[in-house]
This record gives C-alpha cells, sequence and structure tokens, in this order.
C-alpha cells in the first residue's frame, strides 16, 4: 500500500512539532532553590506591627521559592495567611538576589487578647524547615504578640511588600 504524501506530510509536522520543546516547559524553568542555597532572614520594623522577612539567593544561578512564605507562631495552630489571598506557586529569586516579605503579627499591640510566643519559624518552601527567630533575635523582646497573622508574598523590596499590607 503506498501512502500519499498529502497526508504524510501533516503527520509528519505533527511528529516534528512535538518533539521540539515548547517554551515554557519544565527543561527552560529554574529548579528549586536547595534548602542551603538560600539564606531566610527576619527583624522587626519601624512599626511594631509588622517584622520584615526575606530570602536570599546566595547561589551563582536563579532558582525558585514558593511564592508566598511560610510562617507559624511557636506552638499555635496554622501559618500567616497570605495578602492577597492566593495558592502556592514558584518565585524566581534571580542569584545573588533577595526577595522581601511583610508580617503583619497584630493589628494593636494592647490588644488584650494577644497571643504570646517566644518565636516564630521562616520558611521560602512550606516543604523545607527554614529558620527559627526567637523574640529576642527578631528586636521586639520577650515575646511575639500575635492576633491574626497576614504575610505579604514575596517581592522584590521591603517598601513594595510594607504596601501589601497596607
Amino acid at each position: 500500500m503506498r501512502i500519499r504524501p498529502v497526508l504524510a506530510l501533516p503527520a509528519v509536522a505533527a511528529a516534528l512539532l512535538l518533539a521540539v520543546p515548547q517554551s515554557g516547559s519544565a527543561a527552560a524553568r529554574p529548579a528549586r532553590c536547595a534548602e542551603k542555597a538560600v539564606t531566610v532572614h527576619a527583624h522587626r520594623s519601624a512599626d511594631p506591627t509588622l517584622l520584615h522577612l526575606g530570602v536570599t539567593n546566595r547561589t551563582t544561578r536563579a532558582c525558585t521559592v514558593d511564592r508566598i512564605p511560610t510562617v507559624v507562631f511557636g506552638d499555635l495552630d496554622g501559618a500567616a495567611l497570605p495578602v492577597p489571598a492566593g495558592r502556592s506557586g514558584p518565585y524566581l529569586l534571580d542569584a545573588g538576589r533577595t526577595a522581601y516579605a511583610a508580617l503583619r503579627t497584630i493589628a494593636d499591640p494592647a490588644d488584650p487578647e494577644a497571643r504570646r510566643v517566644e518565636a516564630i519559624s521562616v520558611s521560602a518552601d512550606p516543604a523545607r524547615f527554614g529558620r527559627t527567630f526567637t523574640a529576642r533575635e527578631l528586636g521586639v523582646g520577650r515575646v511575639v504578640l500575635v492576633w491574626e497573622p497576614v504575610t505579604s508574598w514575596w517581592k522584590s523590596s521591603q517598601a513594595a511588600a510594607d504596601r501589601a499590607l497596607r
């Protein structure tokens, strides 16, 4: 049986198209940052209701972290909620660069319903351990006050992260 050229050309073209990697394919995306490749940091801000968070890529290659920092408070249940609300996804962290986030722990430091914890844990990836910071390391005294905490997504500057929570 003879294959007609008119039918063979579209089949060959389709096979070639499927063999060529498409832009946005997994091979073109940077890998997830290894835990040892990033440094997570946190400290108080001038605003007593905010903490500043950061993650720095210490390698020579771009990699990704989760776009929403994972922040848990001592032994309390749950994590800070992201603003805006959203799902996990990749955030590109170029080589040697730092991403910033803001964390609102409490709206009113005098709030009698505030919970008190001695430390917070921050991770750039919910599947990894991250780092724990004591209240003293954060520069906030003996305890961190918390009530309905929210965090910004990672941003390219601390000012942008702070604006996300205003």
